[in-house]
């Protein structure tokens, strides 16, 4: 049984799913990869301790802090491949970008940029697992699941000065 509840974001809706009480997705509505491969039963209950504790630290987080991932349990189901690139975008500091071709060579000296890239945007925690972190080659901003223009939002609430980076839309 999974069980889902909404949170009211600067960005909109956000959907929150939780699986034997650890926090399984962050969506923002309507984003691309909305709810993932979960194909179990869904259930509104927003009386969850790992709801409540997921929503203080968005909270703390929209109120431009940043609020440690040790305070969440999270739980990710993947492959090995996406499961590693999730693990390596957690590591990713607050207020700083990094290219995917970056996490590639972390992985392998042979990894592709764009096989990242799909990992990336599959990421079923968005914003508390910060995918957003991730630019293409040269600083382009490139590619959100959740929108280019909600990426933009976050990166300016974290203090990321976008005029060094260049938007693609």
């Amino acid at each position: 049984m999974i069980y889902k509840t909404e949170y009211n974001s600067p960005l909109g809706k956000l959907t929150l799913a939780s699986k034997d009480d650890k926090l399984i997705g962050l969506w923002i509505n309507g984003q691309k990869h909305f709810f993932g491969n979960f194909n179990e039963e869904t259930i509104e209950n927003d009386d969850l301790e790992i709801f409540e504790k997921t929503k203080r630290w968005l909270d703390s987080y929209f109120d431009g802090n940043n609020p440690s991932l040790s305070r969440l349990d999270l739980y990710f189901h993947g492959s090995d491949f996406r499961l590693k690139v999730w693990d390596l975008l957690k590591e990713i500091p607050y207020g700083e970008v990094v290219t995917y071709g970056d996490i590639a060579k972390k992985i392998s000296s042979n990894m592709s940029s764009q096989a990242v890239g799909g990992a990336v945007g599959h990421n079923p925690i968005s914003i508390i697992v910060p995918c957003h972190r991730v630019v293409g080659f040269n600083g382009k901003l490139t590619g959100y699941a959740g929108s280019l223009e909600n990426k933009v939002k976050l990166l300016k609430l974290e203090g990321v000065k976008i005029k060094d980076l260049k938007v693609i839309f």
